[in-house]
């Protein structure tokens, strides 16, 4: 197997992997799902609004049809654009691992499922922008939000294919969401276990690495 130093382009994903987004998120959701009269969610629950697309979360676990997910969604952003997005913070050793890896001449990419004006928004507030040759994240309407879409377009957008083809390319996360969509465009995935992913998820999805912390990618 290769070692993980020896990739030279590195996709990221967003939340529970550089920021630790928990809180906005779930503050977002228990907002949103209010305002039809479902309260008292547990947290255990809104903790599952992390990482998959918000319509996704919506439907899969409260039943929502497509237009009420719809209406859901853009309640949750009423909350989340004014607080949840910086109800957040930047995870140990990401600043430094990121900062090495660039002065080592690596190429890094954010590929996440949340809309691109908001990842924008985070990674200015919390100075990580510079890190990046490219971010690419959902549409606001989240039609294109499944995570193997994204890195899709993430890889057309750069011109990387000959660099996926030479094997080059390595996607980092923290949930199952990030390792299926690697593996469906015949990426390797990376599993961080300061996310909010365990080491059975991995294990179940076939994760090719597993960290512990942000410095092992060095």
């Amino acid at each position: 197997m290769k070692q993980l130093s020896s990739y030279t382009h590195l996709l990221f994903d967003l939340d529970g992997t550089l920021t630790e987004s928990g809180p906005g998120i779930m503050n977002s959701a228990r907002y949103a799902l209010s305002q039809y009269g479902i309260n008292d969610v547990p947290d255990s629950t809104l903790r599952k609004f992390i990482g998959p697309p918000l319509m996704d979360s919506f439907q899969n676990m409260f039943g929502f049809s497509e237009e009420k997910a719809r209406e859901a969604m853009k309640k949750y952003r009423e909350y989340f654009a004014e607080k949840g997005l910086f109800e957040n913070s930047v995870y140990p050793e990401i600043r430094e691992t990121l900062t090495e890896l660039k002065a080592r001449g690596k190429h890094l990419f954010v590929a996440t499922s949340k809309p691109e004006i908001y990842t924008n928004r985070i990674l200015d507030k919390f100075e990580l922008t510079q890190f990046f040759e490219d971010i690419c994240g959902a549409d606001i309407e989240e039609t294109r939000s499944e995570k193997a879409k994204i890195i899709e377009y993430l890889l057309e957008k750069n011109h990387l294919e000959s660099e996926r083809k030479n094997g080059q390319i390595l996607m980092i996360g923290d949930r199952l969401h990030d390792i299926i969509g690697a593996h469906k465009n015949s990426l390797p995935c990376c599993a961080c276990l300061w996310g909010y992913g365990d080491r059975k998820e991995f294990a179940e999805n076939k994760a090719d690495f597993v960290i512990e912390k942000p410095g092992e990618l060095l």
